[in-house]
């Protein structure tokens, strides 16, 4: 295991960490880029869909009617830092896994009452509405807010830690759609957490974010498409099944 991650500071909001401080001034808001190549994804119809692997009923039925788009984030355990992501498209009623990754969790695992410093992600539904990072819109249609100084990691990080916002998802978890990733705004309050995001990996648990690799990243840049209502879909697989 890498070292344990630090709690990110104030002026940085993410991964669970406290939010309560201000909003850097002279962050852009987020803008919409340019899509880049994608596998074609047809339109979400209005027939049922059929269910995901591994996904039970009280989830699924949380996913709205006319996504067209799932990531699935399968945790290894309750308490485990490891999980595997599937990509997920909706082909008529058929939902088809398009491809996965490794990846890792909370480095505590898993909760259904996440608040801010345990360390575990949250299990639920979530939009996938906002894009960032230190680099360039690689290619997506998700609004995307670049700013080197808003997704700079904290000095006293280590080597490994030192791109992991390079590019991020925002996962609506307490927060306000539509608005850029670093957005300290906590609808349910400061307790409950919030700037949990999808990012790079850097090899160990999160603080409650979701990390993948490089190359998984932009593949999901590049493929998410607002108008298909991506979502994501997280937890352990036993609390996934229920």
């Amino acid at each position: 295991m890498s070292v344990a991650v630090t709690a990110l500071v104030t002026l940085l909001p993410a991964c669970g960490t406290d939010t309560s401080g201000p909003v850097r001034a002279g962050v852009a808001a987020g803008s919409r880029g340019q899509a880049g190549p994608s596998p074609a994804v047809s339109a979400a119809p209005s027939a049922a869909p059929t269910r995901i692997p591994g996904v039970g009923g009280r989830l699924f039925r949380q996913i709205p009617r006319d996504s067209g788009q799932v990531v699935v984030v399968y945790g290894e355990g309750e308490d485990s830092a490891y999980s595997t992501v599937v990509l997920y498209t909706r082909e008529g009623p058929e939902w088809r896994p398009v491809t996965s990754w490794p990846a890792h969790n909370g480095r505590n695992g898993w909760t259904t009452d996440h608040h801010m410093g345990d360390e575990r992600s949250p299990v639920g539904v979530f939009g996938l509405s906002d894009a960032g990072g230190v680099l360039d819109d690689p290619g997506t249609r998700l609004p995307y807010n670049q700013d080197e100084a808003a997704y700079a990691p904290p000095d006293d990080w280590d080597e490994a830690h030192q791109h992991v916002f390079d590019y991020v998802i925002a996962i609506d978890y307490n927060r306000l759609p539509g608005t850029p990733p670093h957005d300290a705004t906590r609808p349910e309050g400061d307790d409950k957490g919030g700037g949990i995001w999808l990012h790079l990996d850097h090899g160990d648990g999160t603080s409650a974010c979701v990390s993948v690799s490089k190359d998984a990243m932009e593949f999901l840049l590049r493929t998410l498409d607002p108008a298909q209502d991506p979502v994501m879909v997280m937890g352990d697989r036993a609390e996934l099944r229920a």
